[in-house]
């Protein structure tokens, strides 16, 4: 039997857990809205009065960030991936610092080059109204690489009809229910 001081102990770790995930839940739709071009989502992970800084040369209003985000996105590559890695986590209260390490793919225009730049996200995260979201996000630079991705144009690869990742809601990913569609864009 657990006493009235252990339910207390586990309510308390049940709460963290819940806003540990709720964190990681709002660092990660943000990671799908940039590879999918969804508006609401990005927008949605941060507050109203919310900031992001891409580098000092832009730095965007949570409201303005996702037109920003996806014509950089659209002028330099044909999709991109953002990969969320490594998740580093402090909550006090209803303010919460976390540092996310994020890999980022982009084809680029050729479709036979890729860029991959690894960075992370510093954030600053409050609880408002029962909610996390971003306050303050500032974003890292620590590796940038170069490749060949050609081997997407070859025949073998084509020949194994791979669903390929589109911008917007006809990705498969928003299909509900999912299911063996035909419809879906491929290499």
């Amino acid at each position: 039997m657990c006493d009235t001081e252990t339910l207390k102990a586990m309510a308390v770790q049940v709460a963290y857990l819940m806003d540990r995930r709720a964190i990681e839940d709002i660092v990660h739709s943000h990671a799908r809205g940039h590879d999918r071009f969804d508006v609401e989502l990005m927008t949605n992970a941060y507050h109203p009065d919310g900031i992001d800084e891409h580098g000092a040369a832009s730095v965007n209003a949570a409201r303005d960030y996702a037109a920003w985000a996806n014509a950089i996105h659209a002028g330099g590559s044909q999709l991109c991936l953002h990969n969320i890695t490594t998740h580093n986590c402090q909550i006090e209260g209803d303010t919460a610092h976390a540092e996310s390490y994020v890999l980022v793919g982009l084809l680029n225009p050729d479709g036979k080059t890729v860029r991959f730049i690894n960075g992370r996200y510093v954030d600053r995260l409050e609880k408002r109204d029962g909610e996390w979201r971003i306050a303050l996000r500032r974003c890292t630079v620590d590796l940038l690489i170069a490749g060949d991705a050609s081997i997407l144009e070859m025949p073998q690869f084509k020949a194994g009809g791979f669903i390929k990742g589109v911008r917007g809601t006809e990705d498969v990913s928003y299909q509900r229910p999912l299911s063996l569609d035909p419809e879906v864009a491929v290499w």
